[in-house]
């Protein structure tokens, strides 16, 4: 993987990653990663992918190759400078998938720049282990705890490895970050406003105790375009490393949005 630089210069490089395998794509696919995690949750989707979608993902600050950058704890700025940097590059079709946080951020990025003339069209939106906006989260309040509380947390959630957690050194460097990220999503609140033109796409775990299927259903109501579900094998994190099920589903949804916007 590389730091991706857009076909059209773009001022803040060093949000996107990508292996380039085309330089002309059909659409660019913006993956945006669930709290604590990183671009490389989407390193082998690439390679999965076929050539013509450019899988872009985002490189947000606080971790990886941005580790020493503030992170956001509040989604208005984040997006704010998110929508700055993808602009550059939507100078063709694309597409956004996020996981959990990511779902959040990736709605309402597509919310914020769809309908600005400029771009071209958003093809299509893939949100996956979360609820729709307007639902409340099953989980409770864990930005504001304690450390050891903060990381026992983390632990039960089983999205952070357990050989990160228990290094007192790793996890002093992450703890900013972990809770930036758990306290953006913590203080989302979902604002009203017209639904998606594209279609949307919702993936869940058939084992996940936070998010269900119903929660999932409801995005539904965030289009007026297609809409389909799928529920993947395994718990909040399947995508971890991500099924070739769910890759499938990506590229044939893709495919399918692509035709229809022709």
């Amino acid at each position: 993987m590389t730091i991706f630089r857009p076909t059209v210069g773009a001022q803040s490089p060093q949000w996107f990653m990508s292996s380039r395998a085309n330089a002309l794509p059909r659409v660019r696919l913006f993956c945006l990663p669930y709290a604590g995690g990183g671009a490389t949750t989407f390193r082998r989707w690439q390679s999965a992918l076929p050539p013509d979608i450019e899988v872009c993902p985002v490189l947000l600050p606080g971790r990886e190759r941005r580790f020493r950058e503030r992170p956001f704890c509040r989604i208005g700025p984040l997006l704010e400078s998110l929508a700055a940097a993808i602009a550059p590059s939507l100078d063709r079709p694309y597409a956004l998938f996020g996981h959990s946080m990511g779902a959040v951020i990736a709605f309402e990025l597509a919310r914020m720049i769809a309908p600005k003339p400029a771009a071209s069209p958003l093809v299509h939106v893939f949100v996956s282990g979360r609820g729709a906006p307007h639902l409340p989260p099953k989980e409770s309040i864990l930005h504001h705890l304690p450390d050891d509380k903060f990381i026992a947390e983390l632990r039960r959630l089983s999205g952070t490895p357990e050989a990160l957690l228990d290094d007192p050194e790793v996890m002093r460097l992450m703890l900013s970050m972990l809770r930036a990220d758990f306290e953006l999503i913590e203080t989302y609140v979902y604002q009203r406003g017209p639904s998606l033109l594209c279609g949307i796409s919702a993936f869940g775990g058939q084992d996940d105790a936070t998010v269900d299927e119903d929660m999932l259903q409801s995005w539904r109501s965030y289009t007026g375009g297609s809409f389909r579900l799928r529920m993947m094998p395994g718990d909040h994190f399947f995508i971890n490393p991500a099924p070739d099920q769910l890759l499938r589903a990506v590229r044939d949804d893709l495919l399918v949005a692509l035709r229809a916007w022709a």
